[in-house]
């Protein structure tokens, strides 16, 4: 139960971002709480041993480019409280049925190297971003707003408006540039003819090579458990194993922070919103799910392509038409046969992950929204392309569909990992539509969580902007 009666604020949730709305009220409030459902703290952060003793995997983040350059993250004494990066020898790697690879490597030059005749265009695009990186980050991952640095957030918006098709077939004459390009804005989990599906692409190749790709040793669990001592350390409170479904079983409170996406507020019985507030975030679209596993193994990946070895990501997507299919049926309610799969596999790099000589890795795949159907087969098949002899060394798994996905945590509603799907009508409209996007129509109710500014990813600025008007940090 509550120590108080009363609290100053109270944050329902903590994910990354309800972590960092605490972090961040903490600095003007004397009591802040911390209100959590599950037995342990963070949300999409979590890390738990899955498949066997003594193998930690992570629930959903891994691999952390947005965290590690996150601009409210920079402020706190992460690496003070123990947080250790670890960056992969080769960040991303993209392999070909041939046995051949491109890859990002911190070396934008090293990178080129494998290119070939695109490595000019490729520089064009990247190059022009990476010494002000962190200029650019401040402008582009916020809510509406003036630009800080318009010239810079200017020429960054000419490219990042265009859809990563266009960019691919305009910018890169070889096949396998541009499917290495649709490798890198697949994450945005839209179709890659969509306008501003470039952005996510150019971001992640510009910290690629400027913070890296990393992981945290130990697991992502060590990045919620640094932020949690951080809070309390100033005087917060966290409770857990405290599912809300009320607003009658919360403290009372001059302010309440919600880190949940719309459906999940839509059902906090007595939250008194407005019925047109309410009536605009049923409209609140979700993007597809997606099917997760994680592998406990013998020994690391057999990939074909040695650079694989080296990575602690890989993207699989022959071409550029095959991962933009597979966005795109996974988008239309359709399981592709020919799956685009992200795989990670931090244990190449973090022996505390699994006992010596044996690995953790983990895979998942865009697959239609709320399906029961488990799709780890398809995706084991599709490793077993690039990796001959890869179904011979597991010797556990942990499936995950997207109702299973959603079944263990409510936000991700379908097994949508992004908060809401992030297309041009919602990537800067999130929830709604609002210059101050966090407040609800009740004055002292905010939500906080990735369905709004600036969206998905582990980096804690949905709740750091949320809670910034109401603390100096």
């Amino acid at each position: 139960m509550p120590s108080k009666k009363t609290y100053d604020a109270v944050v329902i949730g903590s994910g990354p971002n309800g972590l960092s709305a605490a972090i961040t009220l903490i600095h003007r409030f004397k009591s802040v709480v911390i209100i959590e459902g599950k037995s342990t703290i963070g949300g999409g952060l979590r890390s738990a041993q899955l498949t066997l003793p003594g193998f930690v995997h992570d629930i959903c983040s891994t691999v952390h480019p947005l965290a590690i350059s996150s601009p409210f993250f920079d402020k706190l004494p992460l690496e003070k409280y123990g947080i250790e990066w670890i960056q992969p020898d080769i960040l991303v790697a993209h392999p070909f049925y041939d046995g051949t690879c491109l890859f990002l490597h911190r070396s934008i030059e090293y990178t080129c190297e494998a290119m070939g005749e695109d490595a000019m265009a490729y520089k064009r695009l990247i190059s022009p971003f990476i010494k002000d990186y962190k200029r650019l980050l401040q402008d582009i991952l916020k809510p509406i707003h003036i630009p800080e640095y318009p010239f810079l957030t200017f020429r960054f918006g000419i490219k990042a408006m265009k859809s990563a098709r266009t960019i691919a077939y305009k910018l890169f004459k070889h096949e396998k540039t541009q499917a290495l390009f649709a490798g890198l804005a697949g994450h945005a989990m839209i179709p890659l003819e969509k306008p501003f599906t470039s952005s996510f692409g150019i971001v992640l190749a510009v910290l690629a090579h400027t913070v890296g790709w990393p992981v945290i040793k130990g697991g992502s669990q060590k990045l919620a458990d640094t932020l949690l001592n951080y809070f309390t350390d100033k005087g917060g409170e966290v409770l857990v194993n405290y599912p809300v479904a009320s607003m009658k079983e919360l403290p009372e409170a001059s302010y309440y922070f919600f880190d949940v996406t719309p459906r999940q507020l839509l059902n906090i019985e007595g939250i008194n919103l407005s019925k047109t507030y309410m009536e605009k975030l049923k409209k609140f679209r979700y993007g597809p799910g997606v099917q997760k596993v994680d592998w406990a193994i013998k020994k690391p990946i057999p990939w074909q392509s040695k650079m694989c070895r080296k990575a602690g990501t890989v993207h699989l997507g022959a071409s550029f038409e095959e991962i933009e299919r597979s966005i795109k049926y996974a988008n239309n309610g359709i399981i592709p046969k020919l799956p685009y799969v992200i795989v990670a596999q931090p244990s190449l790099f973090d022996p505390t992950r699994a006992p010596e000589g044996n690995h953790t890795a983990w895979a998942y795949c865009h697959v239609p929204s709320s399906i029961e159907e488990d799709s780890s087969e398809l995706i084991e098949d599709r490793i077993e392309q690039f990796a001959p002899g890869f179904k011979d060394i597991i010797m556990a798994r942990h499936s995950m569909s997207p109702k299973k996905m959603e079944e263990y945590n409510p936000n991700y509603v379908g097994g949508d990992i992004n908060g809401g799907i992030q297309d041009l009508a919602q990537l800067f409209s999130r929830p709604v539509f609002s210059f101050f996007p966090y407040r609800t129509s009740h004055k002292n109710i905010f939500i906080c969580s990735s369905s709004t500014p600036p969206g998905g990813g582990v980096h804690g600025l949905c709740g750091y902007y949320a809670a910034k008007k109401l603390s100096p940090l």
